[in-house]
């Protein structure tokens, strides 16, 4: 039986103190892990039919549920249901370029309209154009120098394009715009949609809108009409002949983690975006890069984690998009082989669990099977830690966690549920910081003390320089 240490009661109180025992959390997130049943694994889904003896035994000393980010029926976006797992529902989204942009370490101006730009190759179809493909890794040179080309054609249209990595990537940006709420050009579905109109998504993005869709339509005869692609074309190459947009908006201003939150957060980051978020949120980061044997890498992330807890993060997200890389393939047998060498990986986590909350579940579904991308399918949550109670789930995976103790949780109840786990709910009603957190927050503002060469450090308080009288008006 655990006992809680008693700390005494202050001077006129008649109730012992509280006892500090807040605890760090430890978030591990398997990028897509959600999946659907499956014929080829016997009706099961990958986690369910995964050997995964270490996430088992923390479904059996812990507790399970659902992850729902948005409900059912809404396939989420990872970084739509990052920002609401992180506790920025509230929040305004800048859009995912601008996540992209700091993850790449440029810099992203607070006022003015962004988008990532991408350049692809096509086939023409009457009056519109398919996308067929995107800049391979072979293609470095082309890429520089057609979007070197592209730099005075956008300028002529009031945007700047800065390159993002070597895969054809841009950030473009329209100083003269102040709103980027317009749709992605970049069809994502491109066996579904054409090459695709920008238009506002409200009044004040139709200025962007319009201004995109000319200056788009001059890249696209700029680049047909390049040397750099006819010299492609005669080597047998695709043409990279069309910019397109995809996930615009604006930076503004956004709360740091530990304005919006209440305590220090910190991530292990695997991908530019969550290089990306940690920056926007002015989190600590670790940057790992992915190796390839998947138990080595988790194994690695954990480590990390450990050391940003000791470095003072009361919050550690650590992220593995594998899970997510072996859905988009449709090979069901390649996720669950994934999530084999993922648990092996994360035996660690017991003993972090021993003096933490520890969490596992996934930011979305992505099935491996059926011509989707992300669904609203539910994945598997599990909480353990000194503070969590045991429910009757003893193995991880979907089916099981149904029939957990936490039900269904959305995207935006999350760190709350854990924070309460940790003994760092926030105490509704007090108010101790300057936004609504929903954490305790670990460092309030502190009252700055009188200067006691003024005579404020005085227990009796500050003493009158005006002489005393007695009742005869003498000085005393």
């Amino acid at each position: 039986m655990t006992t809680t240490p008693t700390v005494p009661a202050g001077y006129g109180e008649n109730q012992p103190r509280l006892h500090d025992d807040r605890l760090p959390i430890v978030l591990v997130v398997l990028d897509g892990l959600g999946d659907r049943p499956i014929a080829e694994l016997d009706g099961r889904t990958p986690a369910e039919a995964a050997h995964t003896p270490n996430l088992d035994a923390l479904a059996r000393r812990g507790a399970s549920g659902w992850h729902l980010p948005f409900g059912w029926g809404r396939a989420p976006a990872s970084e739509l249901a990052h920002w609401a797992m992180f506790g920025y529902a509230p929040v305004r989204f800048p859009g995912r370029a601008v996540l992209e942009a700091l993850g790449g370490g440029l810099d992203v101006d607070p006022d003015h309209a962004v988008t990532h730009a991408s350049l692809r190759t096509s086939r023409r179809d009457g009056d519109t154009l398919h996308l067929t493909g995107r800049a391979g890794r072979d293609d470095v040179a082309d890429v520089a120098e057609l979007l070197a080309g592209l730099v005075p054609v956008l300028a002529a249209h009031g945007m700047t394009l800065q390159r993002l990595g070597d895969r054809g990537e841009a950030l473009l940006a329209a100083p003269a715009h102040r709103c980027g709420d317009v749709t992605d050009s970049d069809p994502l579905f491109e066996t579904f949609h054409p090459w695709m109109r920008p238009v506002p998504t409200g009044d004040e993005g139709a200025a962007f809108a319009a201004d995109l869709t000319a200056a788009l339509g001059a890249a696209r005869t700029h680049l047909s009409g390049s040397a750099v692609n006819t010299a492609r074309r005669r080597r047998g190459l695709p043409a990279l002949d069309v910019l397109t947009t995809k996930w615009s908006g604006r930076r503004g201003r956004i709360p740091s983690f530990v304005d919006q939150v209440g305590v220090p957060g910190a991530l292990v980051t695997s991908t530019r975006l969550y290089r990306g978020i940690a920056a926007a949120l002015v989190m600590d980061s670790v940057h790992l890069p992915p190796v390839e044997d998947l138990g080595t890498d988790l194994a690695a992330r954990l480590a990390a984690a450990q050391d940003l807890i000791a470095g003072g993060a009361r919050f550690v997200h650590v992220h593995t998009k594998a899970t997510d890389e072996a859905g988009h393939t449709k090979q069901p047998y390649a996720k669950r082989d994934a999530l084999e060498a993922i648990d092996r990986g994360l035996v660690g986590l017991h003993g972090i669990a021993d003096r933490a909350i520890v969490a596992v579940t996934g930011d979305h579904a992505t099935p491996s099977t059926h011509g989707v991308m992300h669904t609203a399918d539910p994945t598997p949550l599990l909480v353990t830690g000194p503070t969590v109670r045991a429910d009757t789930v003893t193995e991880f995976g979907e089916l099981p966690a149904r029939h957990g103790w936490w039900g269904q949780v959305r995207a935006e109840e999350l760190l709350p549920l854990l924070l309460g786990q940790a003994n760092r709910p926030v105490f509704l009603g007090h108010r101790i910081t300057a936004r609504p957190v929903i954490a305790l927050a670990d460092s309030p503002e502190p009252m700055p003390l009188p200067d006691e060469a003024a005579g404020g450090g005085d227990p009796r308080g500050p003493r009158s320089t005006e002489p005393m009288t007695g009742p005869d008006g003498r000085s005393t």
